[in-house]
């Protein structure tokens, strides 16, 4: 394929129609490539931007000013490659397990982030914001919209499972997102709860174990331990306010 031929595939794929209709009169010109680059950039920009919208990931800390000592352990090495978005290809899911505070929304955050540089499809949510949306719904016709538009992503992060507890129909609704997800898209949970304590966090459902079971499958497993990072913060916000305070009356 010669470089005119390159240079015309990019414009279809643009659909600069008009472009292609006078092909013959402007092809070899220079300005036509710094059209199509134009183009490709403004439009990749736009794409990136609509994305980001739509994923919802909210404001986070990247994970280059992330303090990898406060951890008592966190699998660094482990969260570098997961950052390679490798799992991805192989519909692999994630699921980051630690008490309040570690980092484990971070990280998440950073990752769903990533994916949306690369192209992917994203959305992030709560799990408390995701089941309650779920189970609003009414008729059948709405629920199954609702579940294909969680279901469509390429990656899912369902954020903070454990926090509170569900009914069974919330447990229902989540098994049925997961078994469409299974082994098509890749979904990122991070918990608080050990899995031997999901019971707790879905009291009485009957499909927790298999639950767990489909999550968990060719999943990768992160576990942070350690004191919360925010209540860190706010002792050395609250140590600093107070120095302020004494130098001001000094």
């Amino acid at each position: 394929m010669t470089e005119h031929d390159t240079q015309r595939a990019r414009a279809g794929a643009l659909h600069l129609h008009g472009l292609l209709a006078h092909w013959s009169e402007v092809a070899g010109e220079a300005w036509v490539t710094a059209l199509l680059g134009w183009e490709e950039q403004e439009r990749a920009r736009r794409s990136l931007e609509r994305r980001l919208r739509t994923a919802h990931i909210g404001r986070f800390r990247p994970l280059c000013d992330f303090d990898w000592s406060w951890p008592k352990r966190c699998d660094r090495a482990a969260v570098d490659a997961l950052m390679t978005l490798a799992f991805l290809n192989e519909a692999a899911n994630v699921v980051l397990v630690g008490p309040n505070g570690v980092g484990k929304s971070t990280i998440a955050q950073n990752i769903a982030h990533q994916a949306l540089i690369e192209g992917h499809t994203v959305l992030f949510t709560s799990a408390g914001q995701l089941l309650g949306d779920l189970a609003a719904l009414d008729s059948d016709s709405a629920l199954r919209r609702r579940l294909r538009h969680y279901a469509r992503p390429q990656l899912l992060v369902v954020d903070e499972v454990g926090y509170l507890s569900y009914s069974n129909r919330h447990a229902d609704l989540m098994f049925e997102l997961i078994s469409r997800r299974y082994q098509n898209k890749s979904t990122l949970v991070t918990t608080n709860r050990p899995f031997a304590e999901w019971r707790e966090v879905f009291p009485n459902a009957a499909c927790v174990v298999s639950l767990v079971d489909r999550l968990l499958h060719n999943a990768e497993i992160v576990a942070i331990e350690g004191d919360s990072y925010r209540l860190k913060e706010a002792r050395e916000r609250t140590e600093q306010r107070a120095r302020q305070r004494r130098a001001a009356r000094s």
